[in-house]
Order: structure tokens, then sequence, then C-alpha cells
């Protein structure tokens, strides 16, 4: 139910700004990532999440989130900061909305549920550790939640 809601919501708040929305595999673990071309820290993200997608992209999709009004605004942003991972538009700031987002960049990490495993706002290089730890942790609690026999509570 909560990864359908996030697909609507990602769907309806993007569909005038990106007709081709990225698909995120049932099953897979999504962090979000919501960024802005006006943000210093978002282009300063953008290499560490490049480098995630290539270390755990096989385990969690990242999907970068520009809240931009003016989808132009985004695409000029990406052109001098490319991303391997993808990327969405919430150029009217629903999804946002949902996650209570109020600093760039912020990251939500969601379950195959829709259950928030993580959630916390701007990107310092000297926390990629802890970032990462948190992608890390989401995976294992995946992975348990996975495993664990039908009826069973993780």
């Amino acid at each position: 139910m909560g990864l359908v809601l996030l697909s609507v919501l990602i769907s309806a708040s993007a569909a005038a700004a990106s007709p081709g929305l990225p698909a995120v595999p049932a099953g897979k673990l999504v962090y979000m990532d919501f960024w802005a071309s006006w943000c210093a820290p978002c282009a300063e993200s953008f290499p560490w999440l490049n480098s995630m997608q290539a270390k755990y992209g096989d385990r969690i999709s990242i999907v970068a989130i520009d809240v931009d009004s003016d989808p132009a605004d985004g695409q000029a942003f990406l052109r001098t900061h490319p991303a391997t991972f993808k990327i969405s538009f919430d150029p009217q700031g629903q999804l946002a909305e949902r996650y209570h987002i109020d600093g760039m960049p912020s990251t939500v990490i969601v379950d195959a549920t829709g259950r928030v495993l993580h959630q916390h706002s701007g990107f310092y290089v000297d926390k990629a550790g802890d970032y990462e730890a948190a992608i890390e942790q989401a995976i294992k609690q995946s992975t348990k939640a996975s495993a664990a026999p039908a009826g069973s509570v993780p």
C-alpha cells in the first residue's frame, strides 16, 4: 500500500514535468533524496549518491526528487551535476509535503511497504559514513523482514 501511494504521489506531482517517471522495482527499498537546483549541499551530495548507486544499486533504488517549481532549473543543474541514479520531479511539492520535508537536501528511506526506515535533512561530507550506515541498516532490516516466516514479526 505504501509503495503504491508513493508511486501515485510521485506520478501525480511529476506527470506534467516528467513524462517518463522512473519505475521502482516492486519489493525494493527506496532512497529518496529531495533536492533543488539552488541548493549548494545538494550539488555536493550528487557525487556521493552516484557512488552509493554503484555500490548498493542492486539492493536499493536511489531516486533524487527535484522540488524546483520550474523543471528547467533542475535540468540545468543535472547538466552540471550528472546523476547515475533515477531522477523525478515534484514541482508542486506534494511528495515533499507527504514526508514533511523542510530543508534541502533531505533523505527518506522507505521499505517495500512504504514504511519510513530513516529520514534526515542536510548533507555534510563528514557525515557520509553515517548516511551510508543508514543505507546498510535499511538493507539489513529489509533482508530480515523478507527472510521472516509468514505471520512472524521481524
